[in-house]
């Protein structure tokens, strides 16, 4: 029963360690840009190789976020974290 805790406490850390990497990468290379433009990006999770974040400020609702989000974001998170995905709007 021992070993069963510590392969689960290892699968949470291996879970906050990623998280931390992709919330590294929003912070240096998409907040940044995004801040530019009047908006911004919250990582809302990872879970099966997709992260889900919400646009807002001048992001939320602004017709080129699609773009933004498919040529820019997704591409940015892929190359930075390899166990990146796919990428939603939550």
């Amino acid at each position: 029963m021992e070993q069963d805790t510590k392969v689960g406490a290892d699968k949470v850390d291996d879970q906050t360690k990623l998280l931390k990497r992709i919330q590294d990468v929003i912070d240096e290379h998409i907040t940044p840009y995004l801040e530019m433009h009047g908006g911004g990006c919250e990582l809302i999770g990872f879970e099966n190789g997709i992260v889900t974040l919400r646009l807002f400020g001048g992001c939320s609702g602004c017709p080129s976020s699609h773009i933004t989000l498919f040529n820019g974001i997704v591409p940015i998170l892929r190359e930075n974290v390899s166990e990146v995905e796919d990428v939603l709007l939550g």
